[in-house]
């Protein structure tokens, strides 16, 4: 049972590490992703990854500072209808892509003169609308209103998911009713950025109350393509008729794909080649008087055009720009420009799958967790610093020219907050297996001295000391004709009770076995224990022990075991202290006179039918608390000179 026990203590403290772990694994990888991940994808996607500019067949038309300098904003629609119609009569651009919300009224005249113009381009206009989490006005039929609005803008979608759930919007910001009627291609401007506040991803689809609609740049790929099916899968959009394949990832609701972005033009805050509207206006008028044109109509044949707002000057409504990683000001339609192209060149930046990379981080972690466990520090701390040098290597390397983002940060923190957790559970452990050892050798050696070499285990080595020390025998009388009448199992089991019976007695008062001798025991009071009372502390402990014999005599009886009777023998003197041996086998014991004499006193208690002497030099510091017998003219052997010995009758207590 106890074994089962130390094994069950062992497996719950195991597990509990591992629990630890697993919760601190998550919470870092989420935290670092979340606060260091994003920089570090942004400053890989800016100088690892953006290395051309847009297509040249996509332009750019922007309401830039230049143009709002020209003619005062807000704009007339009659100067977008001159823009429209610029492109629709004079080009064969392939499709005009207006990143604009129409909205609210103008007078009558320009309103018309700008709804014509859409209609007269209805084939190849496009614009956006935006979806939004709040609900429509009460007053408003927004289910009849979304069914007309689905009937006219739906595409062909053949879903094909295994997990549809997606993030649905509940209503869309409402635009002109005119409009409407007059543009036939709308997608979403629907945007989606990190946590950082950077525009990193797109979404390809949206769901507003439950039907999918395309995003702008989207529609804008299927018109210039002249279809409108694709099919969606769990980690795809696919394009029959072109094999366009635009990846996604629809684990957490947004079905949504990463932005490749491009390089920017010099000196200009565009990665694609930017026009100014106000010359696409002068353009037209002068085309219409019969005048040469600011840009010649040619320029932009088979191109698709961008149209938006981007200027950066004091007024309220013209500027449409986000955070990007190439731009913290980047113009909302060069953003959707570069969408379009993305799909036009099918050159995406790929993410792994969000679980794969987890499942990478932990096999690194426990690869690391192996290292520091089996290697020395040195070499444990120089591999894994390899490991995150080469993890961090290929990581920059796959940006370029594969386009493939991994997350460069997690698994770096995770493998950094592994050595430091490792580091932490080795010294955990050790410390475990330490006080394993301690205890297990405790055993065998006194606690105290065991302490005490733990203390100075730099400084354990041959040699020691001299002291003045109290050294205590006691021995059972007759054990070893008792013993022969006995099995060994018995015998075992009185003497385990005896030393368990006398050895938390010798600790109270500050002894320390020495070592076990057959049947006998060898005590030393005064050190390593500091105690300036060793002799009388040494006498008061033989007095408990001879009680403490007494009543496991009387228990032994009841038992129908063996009678025993202990003999105790004390001295008081100079010994030498220190450990003793080779330098591969140390013991920690005393030597000396004091030690020899202290064994032979106690012998005589068999020559004096006594149970308790001491030598001379332990009675003179204990005579004014005990009663004795002075024993005469004891011949010691191995001595030439005489010695008293006294046997002890009682003990005071001392508390007069």
């Amino acid at each position: 049972m106890e074994k089962f026990w130390r094994i069950s203590k062992s497996v719950i403290f195991y597990f509990v590490i591992a629990i630890l772990y697993l919760f601190l694994f998550l919470i870092l990888w989420i935290s670092s992703y979340k606060f260091l991940g994003i920089n570090a994808y942004n400053y890989a996607i800016k100088n690892y990854s953006v290395l051309k500019h847009g297509n040249d067949d996509t332009v750019i038309v922007a309401i830039d500072d230049k143009s709002i300098n020209e003619i005062r904003w807000p704009w007339k629609r009659s100067l977008y209808a001159k823009i429209v119609n610029y492109f629709s009569e004079y080009t064969d651009v392939k499709a005009l892509a207006t990143d604009m919300i129409i909205q609210g009224k103008d007078d009558v005249k320009n309103d018309a003169e700008f709804f014509n113009a859409v209609k007269g381009m209805n084939d190849r206009y496009v614009s956006v609308f935006i979806p939004s989490d709040r609900q429509y006005a009460e007053y408003f039929d927004g289910q009849s209103f979304e069914q007309k609005f689905y009937d006219k803008y739906k595409i062909s979608i053949d879903d094909r998911r295994t997990n549809k759930y997606t993030h649905n919007y509940s209503s869309m910001l409402l635009l002109d009713d005119k409009f409407l009627d007059s543009v036939n291609y709308l997608g979403s401007a629907g945007n989606l950025n990190d946590t950082t506040g950077s525009r990193v991803f797109s979404l390809p689809l949206i769901s507003l109350n439950g039907k999918l609609y395309p995003s702008f740049s989207l529609i804008t790929y299927l018109l210039v393509n002249k279809t409108d099916k694709i099919i969606l899968y769990d980690d795809k959009i696919y394009v029959d008729k072109t094999g366009l394949s635009i990846p996604v990832d629809n684990n957490f609701s947004y079905i949504k794909n990463n932005i490749k972005f491009y390089r920017l033009y010099p000196n200009t805050i565009y990665s694609h080649k930017q026009y100014s509207a106000i010359d696409i206006i002068k353009s037209y008028d002068n085309l219409k008087k019969g005048l040469k044109p600011l840009i010649d109509p040619s320029e932009f044949m088979g191109k698709v055009v961008f149209f938006g707002g981007n200027a950066r000057g004091d007024v309220i409504g013209t500027e449409d720009s986000s955070r990007t990683p190439v731009y913290d000001y980047h113009p909302g339609v060069d953003i959707q420009a570069t969408i379009f192209d993305n799909m036009v060149n099918d050159d995406f930046v790929i993410t792994p799958n969000y679980f794969n990379e987890m499942l990478l981080g932990l096999c690194l972690s426990v690869l690391a967790f192996l290292i520091v466990m089996k290697l020395r520090f040195g070499t444990a701390i120089s591999i894994i610093l390899g490991i995150i040098c080469g993890y961090w290597a290929v990581c920059l390397l796959h940006f370029y020219p594969n386009g493939y983002a991994p997350n460069i940060i997690s698994p770096i923190a995770i493998i950094l907050a592994t050595l430091i957790f490792g580091y932490a559970f080795k010294f955990i452990a050790e410390n475990r297996t330490k006080e394993k050892v301690k205890n297990a050798m405790g055993k065998y050696l006194s606690q105290t001295i065991m302490k005490n070499v733990v203390k100075n285990i730099d400084n354990v080595k041959l040699g020691g000391r001299k002291a003045v020390v109290t050294v205590l025998f006691a021995d059972i009388r007759g054990f070893t004709s008792m013993s022969e009448k006995m099995s060994a199992e018995e015998v075992s089991m009185i003497l385990n009770e005896y030393f368990s019976a006398i050895e938390p007695i010798i600790t109270k008062y500050n002894g320390v076995i020495n070592k076990f001798i057959g049947d006998a025991v060898m005590a030393i009071f005064g050190d390593p224990i500091n105690d300036e009372m060793h002799p009388m502390n040494a006498v008061l402990c033989a007095n408990d022990m001879l009680k403490r014999v007494k009543k496991l005599r009387n228990k032994w009886m009841d038992e129908n075991k063996p009678e025993i009777e202990i003999g105790v023998g004390i001295n008081t003197g100079e010994v030498f202290v220190g450990n003793i041996g080779s330098e591969t086998r140390l013991e920690y014991t005393v030597i000396g006179d004091t030690v020899n004499i202290a064994s032979r006193i106690e012998s005589y208690n068999k020559v004096y039918k006594t149970n308790f002497l001491i030598g001379s030099t332990t009675y003179n510091s204990v005579k004014n608390r005990v009663d004795v017998i002075k024993i005469s003219g004891v011949t010691i052997r191995g001595k030439q000179q005489k010695m008293d010995i006294y046997e002890i009758l009682r003990v005071n207590s001392g508390e007069d």
